[in-house]
């Protein structure tokens, strides 16, 4: 009997089209948004959202200090939802980054961000949300319906739609010409799903995942994933943190997934790679300056900043094709719904 296609793998495979039609489709809300920022040539910009949509913020953190300059941090949203602190937030930018647009602590706190003097900017699936209601300038990703629980092409739209805006905000050009290219990029990362990690994981119930600098928020991403879909326990690390006490309890086969682009970083985290290796650990890298470690199959998309969303797509097909061969289904992880309202 044909296995059934989940709904995960079929919008994995959505992702290249969904980057098109952002590409095609996005350009005045991210005109308009870059416009406002340009203007407002803000001071720091602060950022708020949960899980999948928090990782998107973490790698827009590093792409803002890396292209603009300027400083970003996460902002606890309960400090708008449970606490209603007045913030100083003038001459701040505040990127909330939500699928549903409908969280009470996202909305809660982009509210209270333009009552204290931000610039607010919001990236969702839903142009008609709340969300995108409260925000100044609201950023409509154009991924599509997404049914699985678990979020892939919303992460990816999300990822590319940010670093957009940050792109033309700047004027960067080498950035905007890879960004234009990504489609085809995710086409030919949607093909690879690493069967040597899958068997490397095998029977383990834990595992690291390590990134360094804009490969982070993917090694984040990456280990929720194998929570939500796989129910593994598995923890993100920068690699720089590893040695810092976490290498402790690895031991002989423990898997370890490493995330690098072609960046400064590359060189660091293929060191620790070969160095965790050297305990005994199974350890695989997206990149072939590793001796020891295991090199994968990755693709590269022309930019520093954008090879991390090729690497998580890559592992969002490794990912879901692992849940299926251990008899998980991935659409429907146990304890989650598609849409988590924190207040």
């Amino acid at each position: 009997m044909q296995q059934q296609i989940t709904r995960m793998r079929r919008e994995i495979e959505e992702i290249p089209e969904s980057l098109e039609r952002l590409l095609i489709q996005g350009g005045k809300d991210i005109a308009t948004a870059a416009a406002a920022a340009r203007e407002l040539n803000p001071a720091f910009i602060v950022t708020a959202a949960r899980g999948s949509s928090d990782h998107v913020c973490t790698y827009l953190q590093y792409a803002s200090e890396l292209v603009l300059g300027i400083p970003a941090a996460s902002i606890g949203p309960s400090i708008a939802s449970v606490y209603d602190s007045v913030l100083k937030l003038q001459q701040g930018l505040l990127l909330c980054v939500s699928q549903s647009g409908k969280s009470p602590d996202i909305l809660a706190t982009a509210r209270n961000a333009e009552r204290d003097g931000a610039l607010t900017v919001a990236l969702t699936n839903d142009p008609r949300s709340p969300l995108a209601a409260a925000s100044a300038h609201p950023i409509y990703i154009h991924a599509g319906a997404e049914l699985s629980v678990a979020a892939t092409k919303t992460f990816v739209t999300s990822a590319a739609a940010g670093l957009w805006l940050l792109a033309e905000w700047s004027g960067n050009e080498p950035l905007l010409a890879a960004l234009r290219t990504l489609p085809e990029r995710m086409d030919k990362a949607t093909r690879i799903d690493w069967p040597e990690v899958q068997e490397a994981i095998g029977e383990h119930s834990s595992l690291f995942t390590l990134g360094r600098g804009q490969s982070l928020a993917v090694s984040h991403e990456a280990a929720l994933k194998l929570k939500e879909t796989c129910q593994l326990h598995a923890e993100s690390y920068s690699s720089a943190e590893v040695p810092h006490g976490p290498v402790s309890i690895v031991e002989d086969g423990f898997p370890v997934l490493g995330f690098a682009a072609a960046d400064a970083a590359e060189t660091a985290l293929a060191t620790v790679a070969d160095a965790i290796r050297s305990k005994g650990a199974h350890v695989f890298a997206t990149t072939n300056k590793v001796r020891w470690a295991v090199c994968i199959d990755h693709v590269r998309t022309r930019h520093a900043l954008t090879d991390p969303l090729s690497l998580i797509v890559s592992f969002y097909s490794m990912v879901e094709a692992f849940a299926v061969s251990r008899g998980v289904d991935p659409d429907t992880p146990r304890h989650l719904n598609k849409v988590t309202e924190t207040e």
